[in-house]
């Protein structure tokens, strides 16, 4: 059985940082992209950072220069490190993992952990 188990998340002032974890069982992150999304109310889910099977990082344009991706193989855990938070980066924040291989597309998503920035 697969799971991702966010934690991490909560309230913080704007211009605070926060760090979330993904914890994954029953995969290996290093055979995966694996991809930290969001989640604003009445928004659409968005992918903020990826970290691929080889470890290279990419980030939407929003965050880059303040979050960080990365990853530790041997807890299996990745992370997001989130810096200069704003308020706009309110959102519930999920953990996902994919590959494809032989044309067939597995992925799987965390529960979500709740990132609160406000005054």
């Amino acid at each position: 059985q697969v799971q991702l188990v966010e934690s991490g998340g909560g309230l913080v002032q704007p211009g605070g940082s926060l760090r979330l974890s993904c914890v994954v069982n029953g995969i290996i992150v290093t055979d995966y992209s694996m991809n930290w999304f969001r989640q604003a109310p009445g928004k659409q889910r968005e992918r903020v950072a990826t970290i691929t099977s080889t470890g290279t990082t990419d980030y939407k344009d929003f965050v880059k220069g303040r979050f960080t991706i990365s990853r530790d193989n041997a807890e299996n855990t990745v992370y997001l490190q989130m810096n200069s938070l704003a308020p706009e980066d309110t959102a519930v924040y999920y953990c996902h993992a994919a590959r494809r291989r032989n044309g067939i597309l597995s992925d799987y998503w965390g529960q979500g952990t709740q990132v609160t920035v406000s005054s």
